[in-house]
This record gives structure tokens, C-alpha cells and sequence, in this order.
């Protein structure tokens, strides 16, 4: 029988749908050339969207399951009662808006589209600024082991400016109502935010999965402005393939369409029926868990094991923000917009200097000339640790390589 909640426990403001309390704070808005636009913003959730939370993880209808099935038929319904349960009774939410609020948040409204970015300046003598992109089913959290180790001066005492806009449709970037926010609408949108808020010229873009995707038309677009990009991983939806493939390129191909076939349902359903989902991933917190956490299983380098890879408490953080901001529908709405709607740029190669670091783990790792066929490519690495999120699988391993693409690439 399911439990019958009292929703007269829990403060009656949840049921606005405003789930988020913003407050815009005071901050430190650096000595650089920024608009008056744009506005420090701090994270709060209100104490009726938490146990709203609370009491619908308490009313999850479990389904059955085939006993000992593990992971084979989907998330692991072992792990995920754990999960929920750990989510409903310790994780501490307080706790994690304190360690986000560590960083400097801001928000914009740019041609009414509303941007959340982390900017943090560097602390040295010199520094270049960076854009870091996060992909789904991620957020800017994933950047948060990164950021200090960019900003921190090196021996030369050169460090970044980074950074961190959330991808419209995810987070604190609330999701167009309206079609067509496509990959390079948004790299149009940040190219305003760095060079007329901001204030910046040059910059380096790193980024990876739809982030990845923004990067591209990014230089595609601006390629005075992308001082270089820094990306990982291969794209695996292979499209207007060429007919001189060498034998390495055929291999990973072939590769590709494995990956398609056994793990890539997921993007047929959200470049397709996206609001279908959205449902019941908006409806239901162990439902949105469940999506979520195959995918950061799947996609990492933790040897079958999740929680080798992340911690529960990272992983929650995620989750949650995907869940208080209700913008599960909106983050997946891009691989609709990006199937339906097609680049401006399509066919054209990026002239910008282009490094790869490959993470040996991650969903799709192409060879170098596959690579070239696209990217101006000046370095080149594969490293046999990591997944899918290497800012966070492989915060030491990513700074260091960006140090190095930097210092090769001269001033901006």
C-alpha cells in the first residue's frame, strides 16, 4: 500500500511552483570591464521545496524487479532504493548551497534569456580567461574541483579567469519556452556574455559532450574571439560519413554504432519525444534519480562500482539542482533542438587551435585523423583514466593539460 502524505507538514509556498528562493547578494564584481547587468546571485532553496522533497521520495510507488538483475534491465533498483533513502534521511542539502555559495554566481538577462555563470578571476600575475562547459545529464557542479586549481597561479605566476555559464535549460539557465535553442543560439548568447558584459576579447573554451557541441559553433561562429578549444571526447552520433576512412577510423565507427545500439535510447527519446519524459522525470525525484544515475554509471571510469567514480553526496548535489530548478524537460530539450534544427555552420571545419584530451573511459574515443577531419587539432592526448566528466573524474589531469594548451598558444 503507499503511504499517504500530508502535504499540511510541509509550508504551502512549494505549491506555486516556485521552488527557489533567488537572492541577489552583494559580491565582489572584479576590476574588469563588467555591465551593470549583470547580478551576484547566491543559492537558496526554500525549506518547503526540501521536504516537498522529502515526502514524495517517502511515496515512491517501487516497481517490481527481476530478482538479482542488477544493472542488465536499467538502474539497479538495489542501489537506487539506497540512494533515495540516503537522499531522504541524510543528505544534507544545507550543507551542499554552503559549498556552492563558496563560489562567486551571477546572473544576466541577455536578449531575454536569462544566464547563470561561477566566475572567479585568477589569482596571477597574468591570466587568460577560460569558459568551461558542462553537458548533460551534468551542471556547473562538475567544474567545482577544477576551478581552483585554474585559478591558482602557476610558477610562471600565469592562472585563468573561468568562467562556468550553465547551459540554457539547466540549473539556474531556465529553459526558452520558445523552439530553436539550439547549440550555436547558445554559443551566440555567451559570446555576448564574455565580450560585452564580461568584457573580454580572446578567451580558450573548454568543454565536452553538448558542451562540446556549444564550443564548436562557438568557433565556428567567433573564430577572432576562440583563442583555441579544449575538448574531450568524440561526438558518437556519426552523421554524412566520408567515403576515405582509414582502417582506425572505420574501427572506431563501427565502435560507435555499438555504443548507439546498446546505450543510446536515451538520445533517440529526447531528440524525439522529449516532454514525454519530462512527466514523470519532474514528477518523481526517485524517477529523475534513476535517469540520471545510469547515465553517470555508464559513462565514468569506476569499474562497475558508481560510487568509485563520485560520491553520494555528489552525485545527490546534481540531482537535486536538476530537481529544484524543474529543469530536467528543458536540459533535454536541446538533443531535440539539435536534431531538428540544423547548424548554420554544417560541414564547415573549425580553423581555431584545437586540443584533445581523451579520456581512455569516456563513451566515445575517436582517433586523431577522425578528429582532424573537423578540428584544427595542435595537441593531442589519450589518458588511460577517466570517464565521461573528466573536470570532475580528473580535476589534476584537465588543469594541468589547459595550463600547457595555454602557454603554447601565447598570450590572448
Amino acid at each position: 500500500m503507499t503511504k499517504r502524505i500530508n502535504i499540511k507538514k510541509c509550508p504551502a509556498s512549494w505549491l506555486t511552483g516556485l521552488t527557489l528562493l533567488l537572492v541577489f547578494a552583494g559580491g565582489p564584481l572584479y576590476a574588469q570591464k563588467i555591465s551593470a547587468d549583470v547580478k551576484p546571485f547566491r543559492i537558496h532553496v526554500t525549506d518547503a521545496a526540501i521536504c516537498d522533497l522529502k515526502q514524495r521520495l517517502a511515496a515512491t510507488r517501487w516497481p517490481d524487479s527481476v530478482v538479482g538483475s542488477g544493472w542488465n534491465y536499467g538502474t539497479n533498483p538495489a542501489y537506487l532504493r539506497v540512494l533515495t533513502h540516503y537522499w531522504k534521511t541524510s543528505f544534507n542539502w544545507r550543507a551542499q548551497e554552503v559549498r556552492l555559495n563558496r563560489l562567486h554566481h551571477y546572473v544576466i538577462m541577455i536578449n531575454g534569456q536569462r544566464i547563470h555563470f561561477v566566475y572567479e578571476r585568477g589569482r596571477g600575475r597574468q591570466s587568460t580567461p577560460l569558459v568551461l562547459l558542462h553537458g548533460w545529464p551534468s551542471t556547473f557542479v562538475q567544474m567545482q574541483a577544477i576551478i581552483p586549481l585554474l585559478t591558482q597561479p602557476d610558477a610562471e605566476g600565469r592562472s585563468f579567469d573561468v568562467i562556468v555559464p550553465s547551459l540554457i535549460g539547466y540549473g539556474f539557465s531556465p529553459g526558452a519556452t520558445q523552439p530553436a535553442m539550439t547549440v550555436d543560439r547558445m554559443a551566440a548568447l555567451f559570446q555576448k556574455l564574455m565580450t560585452e558584459k564580461l568584457g573580454y576579447d580572446r578567451f580558450i573554451v573548454r568543454a565536452s559532450d553538448i558542451g562540446a557541441g556549444v564550443a564548436k559553433e562557438w568557433a565556428l561562429a567567433y573564430p577572432t574571439h576562440v583563442l583555441g578549444l579544449h575538448l574531450s571526447g568524440s561526438n558518437p552520433y556519426t552523421f554524412g560519413v566520408p567515403s576515405d576512412l582509414s582502417e582506425t577510423e572505420r574501427a572506431y565507427l563501427q565502435k560507435s554504432g555499438q555504443f548507439m545500439q546498446a546505450e543510446g535510447a536515451y538520445a533517440m527519446e529526447q531528440s524525439t519525444k522529449p516532454q514525454t519524459l519530462t512527466y514523470g522525470l519532474n514528477d518523481s525525484p526517485a524517477g529523475l534519480a534513476a535517469w540520471i544515475i545510469e547515465k553517470f554509471r555508464a559513462w565514468s571510469d569506476n569499474g562497475g562500482q558508481l560510487e568509485r567514480a563520485f560520491s553520494r553526496d555528489e552525485l545527490l548535489t546534481n540531482i537535486s539542482l536538476y530537481w529544484f530548478t524543474q529543469t530536467i524537460g528543458s536540459s533535454m530539450r536541446a538533443y531535440y533542438e539539435s536534431a531538428h534544427v540544423p547548424s548554420p555552420h554544417t560541414g564547415q571545419r573549425v580553423t581555431v587551435p584545437t586540443a584533445f584530451m581523451m579520456l581512455q573511459h569516456d563513451i566515445a574515443v575517436g582517433p586523431r585523423e577522425w578528429e582532424a577531419r573537423t578540428y584544427n587539432i595542435v595537441r593531442w592526448h589519450v589518458h588511460p583514466a577517466g570517464g565521461h566528466f573528466a573536470e570532475w573524474e580528473q580535476p589534476s589531469l584537465i588543469a594541468q593539460d589547459l595550463q600547457a594548451f595555454r602557454n603554447e598558444l601565447g598570450k590572448p
